[in-house]
């Protein structure tokens, strides 16, 4: 997997970009997907993640996190060993520390947990139904725990979508 995790100008990220990449394969491992993927991940400020979330959700507010796909590693119009570019996944520090404080967990496990949400959307998974969000939800967990094991996280309250499923 290659990432290019790219930050903002005044926008850092709390996790290093290690960290980034071991997770984005961590879910391309667990998910199972053998092609070699591209995946961006990069910062921005509220008044950008503003933007794009009501230019791509037709929503005008700001957001932690949005995944914009590209390909699917299983694209049959792909070449067999042609890359996928699976896509872009842009976080808010920002919005995403005030959201870690209001759960009582830490801007990083918040991001940990953030960065996996982003990966399964680009991987096809949902959360626009209850029951696609709870197939979501579990998956994340397990996936958040998987890398727990490896990383000193503080107790991150696990995943909490509830009342943001879209009509």
């Amino acid at each position: 997997m290659l990432a290019n995790v790219a930050y903002e100008e005044d926008v850092p990220c709390a996790l290093q970009e290690e960290e980034i990449c071991a997770i984005c394969e961590l879910v391309l491992r667990e998910e199972g997907v053998q092609r070699a993927c591209y995946v961006s991940v990069s910062t921005v400020d509220e008044a950008r993640m503003q933007e794009l979330n009501n230019e791509w959700r037709q929503q005008d507010r700001a957001t932690d996190v949005i995944s914009l796909e590209c390909e699917r590693p299983d694209d049959p119009e792909l070449a067999k060993d042609e890359p996928c570019e699976l896509g872009d996944i842009v976080l808010a520090p920002t919005y995403i520390a005030r959201q870690a404080a209001s759960f009582g967990t830490t801007p990083a496990d918040e991001t940990r947990l953030l960065l996996i949400h982003g990966m399964l959307h680009l991987l096809g998974y949902d959360h626009m139904s209850d029951d696609e969000a709870a197939v979501m939800e579990a998956r994340e967990d397990e996936l958040l725990a998987m890398h727990a094991t490896d990383a000193d996280m503080t107790g991150v309250v696990l995943t909490r979508h509830e009342g943001e499923l879209l009509s």
